[in-house]
């Protein structure tokens, strides 16, 4: 097969380099410690920071949960790099929310905050005193992750599982094309769910977040560690698909096909389904079961409808009816993990139609199972047909299936970010940190 050295080459930069690192004030050190759980109230909260900086007199604030202001004037110590504010009327047994904003000598003015707690652990600086909730940015944001993890397992496992042996070389072009631009898709799309979900708690517009301290969000939270960890994974698939499209080495697929499947557990390991005060393994593997399902049912789909059909007319009876095959065992396990999440979820039945999260719950199953007649469809219809030896015109119903599945991702997207209903025995139970 020609291999596209020329596109690779030219890939490759976006993967491999490193952006420019742009000087700036940063925090060094901070008492008490970011997300940190102190035994006695602190009389005063102390930042420590790289180089020199400048202050107004409200530059460290101290929120109860009220919302209630607990500091007092700040000043500067040794020189300008340390920012110190007394605090008063910290109590036993509560969490406090710590914002500051200074001014360093380049012009810009750096913002953060982070929580602790006086005998109680803290909660994540995602849920601290005036941070945003969940916005339509989010949802959208996890769409298109969805839809970026979609077309990188999707078409891997129809490579793999189901077209299998050497393709023409235009239609292995456009395996290994869709597979790479999705694995970076995958990796900005990330990063840019992270830098809103930040943005929301740190209350600063997406430009001035680059000044921003972020480290409470990418090194104390789920959310956060699973970032890191899904954006150094994502680019080691990316190197794998890059290796596999330049050298022609069809290991680096299989090992970037199983790398993605497991990459997805980062999602499952920091949402709802691990973070509330039910969840338990079982929850957070049957979320993970029904995400990995959904994309590469969706991705098949895709690959159908737009990969194979229009370029490869030889493969399109073996392709449908392997992905109808595939299709059978993947819906499966993805409603039967589904029906268990929504019995932990809304142990009620009455959930469904009395809150929030369950009518969404209800929005998504009408959707699902639009996808899923649709789907019954060319089950009982075309694949009788393609069997014997006929070829219906096919390709505009694939498409139409397409579209309703992406419609599932967008409103499975929406339920993620959607905190479920808490049980009446566990509403005041401390939750772990997302």
């Amino acid at each position: 097969m020609k291999r596209p050295l020329a596109v690779v080459a030219a890939l490759l930069p976006a993967f491999v380099l490193p952006a420019t690192a742009f000087a700036h004030v940063t925090l060094e050190s901070a008492f008490p410690e970011t997300q940190s759980t102190v035994d006695a109230s602190p009389t005063e909260v102390r930042l420590t920071f790289n180089e020199l900086v400048t202050i107004a007199p409200q530059a460290i604030r101290v929120l109860a949960s009220d919302g209630a202001l607990l500091s007092g004037t700040a000043r500067v110590l040794d020189g300008g790099r340390i920012v110190v504010a007394p605090v008063s009327g910290l109590k036993n047994g509560s969490a406090y929310t710590v914002r500051w904003q200074v001014a360093g000598r380049d012009g810009h003015s750096p913002a953060g905050v982070y929580t602790f707690g006086v005998g109680v652990s803290p909660p994540p600086p995602t849920e601290a005193v005036g941070a945003g909730g969940t916005t339509w940015r989010d949802s959208l944001a996890r769409w298109l992750l969805f839809v970026a993890l979609a077309l990188l397992i999707g078409p891997l496992a129809m490579r793999l599982l189901v077209v299998g042996r050497p393709l023409p070389d235009r239609l292995e072009q456009r395996f290994h094309f869709v597979g790479v631009v999705a694995a970076l898709a995958a990796i900005n799309v990330g990063i840019a769910a992270f830098f809103i979900r930040a943005s929301n708690a740190l209350q600063l517009p997406l430009g001035d977040l680059i000044y921003g301290d972020l480290q409470p969000f990418a090194e104390k939270t789920r959310f956060g560690i699973a970032f890191l960890v899904m954006t150094v994974g994502l680019g080691a698939v990316a190197a794998l698909l890059l290796l596999a499209w330049a050298l022609d080495l069809h290991a680096a697929r299989w090992w970037a096909l199983v790398l993605s499947i497991l990459l997805a557990s980062g999602l499952s390991l920091s949402g709802h389904q691990a973070t509330e005060s039910n969840a338990s393994w079982m929850s957070e593997l049957a979320d993970w079961v029904h995400l990995v399902g959904a994309c590469i049912w969706v991705g098949g789909l895709v690959t159908l409808a737009l990969i194979v059909w229009p370029t490869a007319p030889e493969l399109r009876r073996r392709a449908f009816l392997g992905f109808s095959r595939l299709a059978m065992v993947i819906v499966g396990a993805m409603v039967l993990a589904g029906a268990y999440l929504a019995l932990v979820r809304l142990p009620e039945l009455a959930d469904l139609w009395e809150t929030h999260y369950g009518r969404l719950l209800l929005l998504k199953l009408g959707i699902v199972s639009l996808a899923l007649g649709w789907g019954g469809f060319h089950h009982a219809f075309v694949r009788p047909r393609l069997e014997a030896g006929v070829e219906p015109r096919v390709r505009p119903s694939l498409i139409g299936e397409m579209t309703v599945a992406l419609a599932v991702l967008l409103a499975a997207a929406v339920l993620t970010n959607a905190p479920p209903p808490e049980e009446p025995s566990s509403a005041t139970a401390v939750r772990l940190s997302r």
